[in-house]
């Protein structure tokens, strides 16, 4: 099964369970009374200028797709507090760990989702976002199950319909044939150039990079990662 032979597809399960172990008490009170502060009201149109949606003063608006334990979206929203970040993460452990970050920093700069971040995207104004991060998203392993990563030209289209002009997809895994699929998928649909001009580029770190749970796990079990940026052209 294609995208092509689907071009109108809406949205697929991108992701797997929604929840593990039961919440901490504090979690389960962030998410309670925290979360319905943070997340984003898709019932609601989305406002022409996005920084509308922050309690902070930002400048620029960027998104991460999936943001696992929070680790990366946090110390970004620490770096660059000119800067909204819209996170996006349909699993409850994480979110409730995110957001008990958020209250203990004080940011104001973060906004949420807690299902499908197709829904966002199609939310989202078009040339509203100058940077969208997709970092170790599940790499559905087995061929039947391709048709579930993110990567897709229907998401694609998505991102480059929210994306700036010269606006970045910044993708990152440690499983080859994902990286290879990505590569692929950029290349035939068009709209991104790959930055890439030598291989020390997608095997080094994005800038500031903190690193995230998941590489240090590809790691100690052995595998490198790459690092790819793709500019919306």
């Amino acid at each position: 099964m294609t995208d092509q032979q689907h071009p109108g597809r809406a949205t697929e399960a991108f992701f797997g369970r929604r929840k593990g172990k039961a919440l901490r008490e504090r979690q389960a009170e962030g998410m309670a009374t925290l979360l319905p502060q943070l997340k984003l009201d898709l019932q609601t149109p989305a406002p022409a200028s996005l920084v509308e949606l922050f309690q902070a003063p930002v400048e620029n608006i960027r998104m991460e797709i999936g943001f696992g334990g929070g680790e990366h979206l946090i110390h970004r929203a620490q770096e660059n507090p000119a800067t909204g970040f819209i996170g996006v993460e349909p699993f409850v452990n994480s979110m409730a760990k995110l957001i008990t970050r958020v209250e203990d920093l004080g940011l104001k700069n973060i906004r949420v989702y807690d299902d499908d971040a197709t829904q966002v995207l199609d939310w989202l104004p078009e040339a509203s976002v100058g940077r969208i991060d997709l970092l170790y998203p599940d790499p559905w392993p087995k061929r039947k199950h391709w048709k579930r990563r993110f990567v897709s030209q229907v998401n694609l289209d998505r991102f480059h319909r929210v994306l700036k002009p010269g606006g970045l997809f910044c993708f990152a895994s440690d499983i080859d044939t994902y990286v290879n699929w990505t590569l692929i998928h950029c290349r035939d649909h068009g709209g991104f150039a790959w930055q890439a001009e030598q291989s020390s580029d997608w095997l080094t770190p994005f800038a500031g990079w903190p690193g995230t749970r998941y590489e240090n796990k590809a790691r100690r079990e052995g595998r490198s990662s790459a690092y790819l940026i793709f500019k919306r052209t």
